[in-house]
């Protein structure tokens, strides 16, 4: 095959989103798998600097497929594996499936899209994905959208470096009610300090706090609420990019083929 993917994460080199993404990439492309040896969760464009970066060869759960791991964060796999690991090149970068939603502020600290981002900063085209929504997930919705992407993007019908955060209801394909292109919700959650103590001293935690919906039609959030499919360009300061033309075009025929049987 002619077409050459790279597939990471941040949830982590062993991560059943990471492989059903491949196992439906592979039938469009040779994917080439580099991606966090452990859960990286929220790390989003952080690069390390300072400590030496150790990569493995790993044994794939998909047979045949070149899979490396990296103790790093996402940016990490996506700048090493261009920059050394993969000698040919690959033709587009895709992140995920993530465990959980990147809707509103989150794509600010998201390892997903970070390690998207790092892609498209080298004049790639990149998508992040991720399933709106924690355990027994829909996998396979996603991992179809991301190949028919993947396709338009290989045709050409895309432009060259677009990049795209991509979040899908937690439904199968019959289900969901359509694609749109949307726009960042103004915020989707607000972080809280609590304190605690380590047995030693005064230690603090930086959690999630409840998200705020803002459902403004048009939003991400207000997509995957209404059981629609979520793309929202994103440009080069990570904010929402105007939607090219050819994009909107493509919607209606994704969704098309989305819901249609192979």
């Amino acid at each position: 095959m002619s077409l050459r993917i790279l597939v990471t994460n941040d949830d982590g080199i062993y991560a059943p989103g990471l492989w059903a993404l491949v196992a439906e990439l592979e039938r469009i492309a040779q994917v080439i798998v580099v991606a966090p040896d452990r859960e990286q969760s929220a790390m989003g464009t952080s690069v390390t600097l300072r400590h030496p970066l150790r990569v493995n060869r790993v044994r794939p759960l998909l047979e045949g497929v070149e899979a490396y791991s990296v103790e790093g964060t996402p940016a990490d796999s996506v700048i090493l594996a261009l920059g050394t690991l993969i000698e040919d090149g690959v033709d587009m970068v895709v992140s995920g499936i993530n465990e959980g939603a990147n809707l509103g502020s989150d794509v600010f600290i998201s390892g997903t899209v970070g390690a998207a981002f790092q892609g498209h900063l080298r004049g790639l085209p990149a998508i992040a994905l991720s399933v709106a929504a924690f355990g027994d997930l829909h996998l396979d919705t996603a991992a179809r959208l991301a190949a028919l992407l993947a396709g338009k993007m290989s045709a050409k019908a895309l432009p060259p470096d677009i990049l795209l955060n991509v979040n899908v209801p937690n439904l199968p394909p019959d289900e969901i009610k359509g694609i749109e292109i949307t726009r960042l919700a103004p915020h989707s959650y607000t972080d809280v300090v609590e304190e605690g103590h380590d047995g030693k001293r005064k230690c603090y935690w930086i959690v999630r706090g409840q998200p705020q919906r803002n459902m403004d039609k048009g939003t991400d959030v207000w997509a995957v609420s209404s059981d629609i499919i979520s793309i929202l360009p994103i440009g080069s300061d990570l904010s929402t990019a105007p939607a090219p033309s050819s994009l909107k075009d493509l919607c209606s025929q994704l969704f098309h083929d989305l819901r249609s049987k192979r």
